[in-house]
């Protein structure tokens, strides 16, 4: 259940002030973006094998991402140094917002039932299971004993329009619980159908 100072102020319809976010390479990201939909993606911690598992399906199929129009932009709560151990081979941006301000200002929560939510379990053990042979065979490093910000951060996924409106928003209600690639492309595909794109 949700604290009670806990705010989810964004969902379709919401308009977004327009920003440039900081990649760890590359360069500034404008938000929105005037040529393209941006998913903005909210994960949990460097290392974190769940968000790794969820990051996974989103590297095979970035290139269908790409040709639906849609960029992606993936912001953690650690601090950069620390990313850019677990996040070289992402094909697509990453954020680092150690301070958090993005995920307060998104409404982006932290709760105990990122874990103890039963529906979570499944996704952990697999997560678990694929980063530890992954760490085993050298293709990963494994996450800080004590990440940054904590282990209790819950997702979050927004689609934002060329004009800063917010299509559709998702506020996880435990650590695997996001948009999937198909969810994603779908929602994007409705966009230039109005009345079509949901949260």
């Amino acid at each position: 259940m949700s604290s009670p100072t806990s705010r989810r102020p964004l969902g379709p319809g919401s308009r977004l002030s327009p920003r440039e976010l900081t990649p760890l390479c590359g360069p500034a990201l404008p938000v929105p973006d005037p040529d393209r939909l941006v998913h903005l993606q909210f994960r949990r911690f460097a290392g974190c094998p769940v968000c790794n598992l969820h990051l996974r399906s989103f590297v095979r199929r970035h290139a269908e991402i790409e040709a639906a129009g849609i960029r992606e932009v993936v912001v953690f709560h650690s601090p950069a140094g620390e990313l850019r151990q677990h996040t070289a081979d992402l094909p697509f941006a990453v954020v680092a917002d150690p301070d958090k301000r993005l995920y307060t200002e998104f409404g982006v929560e932290s709760a105990p039932r990122a874990l103890l939510d039963p529906r979570v379990w499944g996704p952990i053990a697999r997560a678990v299971l694929r980063g530890t042979w992954a760490i085993l065979r050298g293709r990963e490093r494994p996450p800080a004993s004590r990440p940054h910000g904590g282990r209790l951060g819950l997702p979050a996924d927004f689609l934002i329009s060329t004009d800063g409106s917010v299509l559709a928003a998702k506020y996880g209600e435990h650590a695997y619980d996001q948009w999937e690639v198909a969810e994603l492309l779908e929602l994007a595909g409705g966009v230039r159908r109005p009345g079509t794109a949901r949260a």
